[in-house]
Parts: C-alpha cells; structure tokens; sequence
C-alpha cells in the first residue's frame, strides 16, 4: 500500500522520487520503487537518518519488531505514520518515545491512479501541523480526511477492502453482459465506465444513492426488474455483512 501511496505522490508531481527513502529486508519489495527512481535501502535505521516524514508500511505482527528497532532514532522532529490495519495509536505511543509525533493512516489501492481514499488519525503528540501537511501531501492521492480513530476499521471494511467488493460486482456485471451475446472485454470497458459515472454523479450531485437509483428507475421497466432480483439476492445485506467482517477482523489484527 505505502507503494501505491508513493506512486500517486510521483505522478502528481508532489514529491521527487530522490526525497523518497524505501526501505525493506528484501529487494523483492524494492523494486517498483526503484523503477520509480526512488532510493531504496535494507536499513531502517537509514530512513530514520535522512527523513522527517516517516511511513510505516508493515504487516500488523511485524511492526512491533520494527518500532522497537527504530525507536532509539526517532527524534522530536519525526513525524511518524503507521499503515499498519489494525494497529492503534495507544499502541504506537506505547511503543515509540514519548511525546512522538505518530499518526495513523488507511489508505486503499486506487491511490496509485490519484483516485484514492484515505482517512487518517492523530495522535497526542501531533497537532494541527502535522494533520495539515499529510493531508495537502496525500490529497493529490485522492479524498483525503481526519477522522476519529474508531472510523479507522470501519475506513477499512468501508473502503479499504470495498475496492475488492466492487471489483467483484464489476465481473459481475460484466458476465452478466457475456451471457447475454457481448464481447467480454466490450463489456469489461463499459462495466467499468459505468461504475465510474455511477460514482461521479453520486460525488458531484451530492445525493443519496436510494435517489440517484430511484431516478434510474420507471414504472414497470428494465431497471426495477433488475433491482428486483438483486433484492431477492440480498445483495444489500450481503454487503453490509462484508463491511461489517472486515471491520471486525480489523479490529481483531490489532490484538493479534
């Protein structure tokens, strides 16, 4: 995830790729930085040395062993943010100096297109500053906002995983088109665009999707026949039971 957060700062011209420091245990998770002209390294510590604005981009169950590791280097003028599902600002504070400056962020996949979603949190040590600088930095990422905490895991079912979720419904609807006589990837291009225009007019209009969908619909036509069968699918609560799993195993990674 931190990659694709790097790549929609590339593209939209924020950050150079030379101010960009990545570091991981591996080459294998430094490559797409590397081809981006970022510099890379095997140390964390390094990072530490060259940058104040400091990603955390780990598994839950490894950032513990990376904090306690860089701990010793982080200084007042650090700002640290964690990536990590699940893990919660108490925890970080518990685990790096007192008074750090740690926020923490859920980003999802469509950053690297600059069409992400983003929420983030901040903890006891930052103030109005530090949420002021993430946020001009990753809006060119996409919608970027402050949130309480407690809408981190739900972020997460929400958006971070949603994108799966829709992905899924767009194949969906895709085959559905397939069945019927269209070229598969005709179908894949305007399942797509669909979804796109669905989503613009939900952002730019401002209403309610029940009334953007009402506005689709006429009496007895094609439209409430189709929303008809996704009703007797359960779509809806199918849905709502996903978000609602994916915030609770969220919530669990954090205990893990």
């Amino acid at each position: 995830m931190a990659g694709g957060v790097a790549r929609g700062l590339l593209l939209a011209g924020k950050v150079p790729a030379g101010n960009i420091l990545a570091s991981a245990p591996s080459d294998r998770n430094l490559g797409a930085f590397r081809e981006s002209g970022c510099r890379t390294t095997h140390c964390n510590l390094e990072v530490l040395q060259d940058s104040t604005l400091v990603f955390l981009a780990t598994k839950p169950h490894v950032l513990p062993g990376v904090l306690q590791e860089i701990r010793p280097a982080v200084c007042p003028h650090h700002i640290i943010v964690s990536l990590a599902a699940g893990v919660t600002l108490q925890t970080l504070q518990r685990l790096l100096p007192a008074g750090t400056k740690v926020l923490r962020l859920m980003p999802n996949l469509p950053c690297v297109v600059q069409a992400g979603a983003m929420v983030f949190s901040r903890g006891d040590g930052a103030g109005e500053q530090e949420a002021s600088l993430l946020k001009s930095l990753l809006s060119s990422c996409g919608l970027c906002e402050e949130v309480p905490e407690s809408y981190i895991n739900i972020h997460t079912g929400l958006s971070g995983s949603g994108v799966a979720y829709v992905y899924l419904f767009a194949e969906a609807l895709a085959e559905g088109a397939v069945k019927m006589g269209m070229p598969g990837p005709l179908a894949s291009r305007i399942a797509a665009q669909t979804l796109l225009g669905a989503a613009k007019m939900m952002l730019e209009t401002g209403e309610h999707p029940a009334k953007l969908r009402g506005d689709v619909c006429t009496p007895g036509g094609t439209t409430i026949h189709a929303l008809h069968q996704l009703e007797k699918g359960a779509l809806r609560a199918t849905v709502m039971s996903a978000v609602e799993a994916a915030t609770n195993r969220a919530c669990d990674m954090g205990k893990d």
